[in-house]
């Protein structure tokens, strides 16, 4: 019998090394994969997961052993290191980077038998607060809803998963769906998983989950918990305790022994894609894992991304329709306020027009909330001196510092560096100098001198964005107060428009969204029309008010496209019409993109090392097939005195450009540390597969 025996083992290795295949260790016992593990790396001792393939039973000479093995926790399974493994080979990235990167850093702290003692804790709490509790009353179902449950229930029947897309109007009941189609999911005995975009939507959507099934055990899992409530929550999913597990885009990793539903909420939002690291798509992933085990995967919006979009026009994915709100309440009607035919009165506010003015002020008066929407936080974006023309730039940064008036500061959003406001211009001493443009705070204070109560007392205005909701527990209590009435007017940033259903609100306003109109970014226009589409389901969400809600909108282009299709709420024509531009210029869904990016001390370098690496891709087998564009400087192009420059790789087919990247990236990894452009050394570069922003 062997004295040791060679294993596979996933562990996280620093990315530049260009490692990303599993180590081989030696082990005294055979162990199963997926097992947690620890492992020498180096002078190092770090976790690891035992992987498939490559078992030795004679061992072999010069291999360091496994330093520990936790039993007391089940093997990862064979499905979950199948999706890392998927994940790590599409986006370019290691196994083991991949696989340590999405499980609780607590686990890397702990040993076995502790493990054990908070596996048996986790038992023992769940076992005494076990109850069976009645379930509340159900909502009767719309004709819509229960077709769309029923058509659900027959998804893949013949293979026993696949994809549909739930696409509902906002308030027309996507949740109820979800709802319905989870009970069925616990009722035989499986788990499901629903993942939503961002935080502040978590605790909403559990409270939902939580009232409907009491008795069930629900955990979430997101970056605000603190370390022991993630393991905790990552302990009754792996385990299998919990029925239900609610997360963001990280969720999509969770493991799930019994899995048996995924759903995916307001699936088009860029927050399912990860911005650094491995830069994975949860969206994308989810709808892989249902494929890997023969689970169905539900992806719910209002307005779907196009990808999604044109797989169900391809009939790879079931089109489900919600196309009325529940209680038979109407969309709102959206005006265009013509910006262009206001009086041009020098020092006149052009940022809230009279005509809305009026409209907001006539809603406080009837008892009704309005939401005035603008995304861009801080009080003005710049300050300006109009002497000299100094203008409150970031040194770090290539980007203006943005006006704080609340606490008199100018802030970088970019790297944070954070300045008092100085009392005259740095550069000729000039004592005035004001600000240029708006933010939320500004309109906050505009709105707080313009509006007053039904009353006479000056209106109640509240405003919710990232400065305002910093402390913990803040977004709760605004939000709180807006839904008890306490609030006339909430002004926010896009904080605000998903997914949040306030009943009283009867008027939505965009302040300033023409900034997309003409960006050089493809998917602005998609991301624009999806965000105000949004916005304007916030207003008229209680059917006793639908028919006077409205949704305003301040533009200067009043005769763009967009516009029209947001006029009639027209996704599909909408929909038709920027697929058709994609299509005509080669742009996905119809091509297939991965976006190389470099950091440096300099753009020649950052240059010089893109420029290098366009060299080498042109000796790839394969890369006739794609097409290396020129390296180009970012939007901002410097951040924290760090100079960005990235290069577009594009292919009509994904599985060409794959094979390219799996090729082309492992020959740049001793071009890393070479001299380019003016000698110098780049600090690091990376690649992002089917970018979201150009």
């Amino acid at each position: 019998m062997p004295e040791t025996i060679a294993l596979r083992v996933a562990v996280e290795t620093p990315h530049h090394t260009g490692v990303s295949a599993p180590l081989t260790y030696t082990s005294e016992c055979l162990l199963s994969p997926g097992t947690l593990v620890r492992a020498p790396l180096g002078r190092r001792e770090v976790p690891g997961v035992v992987w498939h393939g490559g078992v030795d039973a004679n061992g072999a000479p010069g291999l360091r052993p496994l330093t520990q093995a936790l039993r007391s926790l089940p093997p990862m399974t064979s499905a979950w290191c199948e999706l890392v493994e998927f994940a790590a080979g599409y986006y370019q990235r290691g196994i083991g980077e991949v696989a340590l990167s999405v499980l609780p850093p607590e686990l890397r702290k702990l040993d076995d038998a502790q493990i054990a003692n908070r596996i048996a804790k986790l038992t023992q709490r769940l076992n005494h607060d076990a109850a069976t509790v009645a379930a509340p009353p159900q909502p009767a179902l719309s004709a819509e809803q229960a077709q769309a449950l029923e058509r659900l229930a027959t998804l893949g029947t013949a293979g026993g998963a696949g994809v549909a897309l739930l696409h509902g109007v906002t308030g027309s009941g996507k949740t109820e769906v979800y709802l319905r189609a989870a009970e069925r999911t616990l009722a035989a005995g499986r788990q499901a998983l629903v993942l939503v975009p961002e935080i502040n939507l978590t605790p909403q959507l559990e409270a939902r989950f939580a009232e409907r099934f009491a008795g069930r055990h629900i955990v979430s899992l997101h970056s605000a918990l603190t370390p022991a409530q993630r393991l905790r929550h990552w302990l009754a999913a792996h385990l299998g305790l919990a029925d239900l597990v609610l997360g963001t885009r990280l969720a999509v990793f969770a493991s799930m022994p019994r899995l048996g539903l995924i759903v995916v909420d307001e699936e088009h939002d860029p927050s399912y894609k990860q911005q650094e690291g491995a830069r994975y798509s949860a969206r994308d992933l989810a709808v892989y894992r249902g494929k890997l085990e023969a689970v169905p995967v539900l992806l719910g919006s209002a307005t779907p991304s196009l990808e999604t979009w044109q797989r169900t026009n391809e009939g790879r994915y079931l089109r489900l329709g919600l196309p009325s709100r529940i209680g038979g309440g109407a969309l709102p009607r959206v005006r265009l306020v013509d910006m262009n035919l206001l009086p041009k009165t020098k020092g006149a506010n052009t940022t809230l027009s009279p005509p809305l003015v009026d409209a907001l002020q006539q809603r406080i008066e009837r008892g009704e909330q309005s939401l005035v929407f603008l995304n861009r936080r801080g009080y003005a974006p710049v300050l300006h001196c109009g002497d000299c023309g100094w203008k409150s730039g970031c040194p770090h940064c290539s980007a203006w510092r943005v006006f704080h008036k609340l606490d008199r500061t100018l802030r970088c959003h970019h790297c944070g560096f954070t300045e008092r406001v100085p009392r005259a211009c740095p550069d000729c001493g000039n004592l005035d100098i004001a600000p240029i443009g708006r933010g939320t705070e500004r309109v906050e204070e505009q709105l707080a001198e313009l509006l007053h109560g039904a009353d006479g007392k000056p209106a109640r205005i509240a405003r919710i964005d990232a400065d305002s909701t910093r402390l913990k527990g803040s977004l709760e209590a605004q939000l709180g107060a807006v839904h008890a009435g306490d609030v006339d007017v909430l002004v926010g940033t896009q904080m605000v428009t998903k997914g949040h259903d306030f009943r009283r609100i009867t008027l939505v306003a965009a302040v300033n969204p023409d900034t997309s109109l003409f960006s050089s970014d493809f998917r602005a226009p998609e991301r624009l029309f999806a965000l105000l589409m949004q916005a304007a389901g916030r207003a008229g969400r209680n059917a006793l008010h639908a028919e006077r809600s409205e949704m305003w909108v301040q533009t200067w282009h009043p005769q763009h496209a967009l516009y029209a299709a947001l006029r009639q709420h027209d996704f599909e024509a909408f929909a038709a019409s920027q697929l058709k531009e994609r299509e005509m210029a080669g742009l996905p869904p119809y091509s297939h993109l991965a976006m190389m990016r470099a950091d440096a001390r300099t753009p020649e370098a950052a240059r010089g090392f893109l420029q290098a690496a366009a060299q080498i891709a042109a000796t790839v087998a394969g890369a006739d097939a794609v097409m290396v564009y020129p390296p180009v400087p970012l939007g901002v192009a410097r951040v924290a005195d760090v100079e960005r420059m990235q290069m577009l790789v594009e292919s009509p087919s994904r599985i060409a450009l794959q094979r390219f990247l799996a090729q082309w990236l492992p020959l740049l990894r001793d071009l890393r540390g070479s001299r380019t452009g003016a000698g110098e050394r780049i600090l690091r570069w990376a690649v992002d597969v089917d970018p979201l922003s150009i």
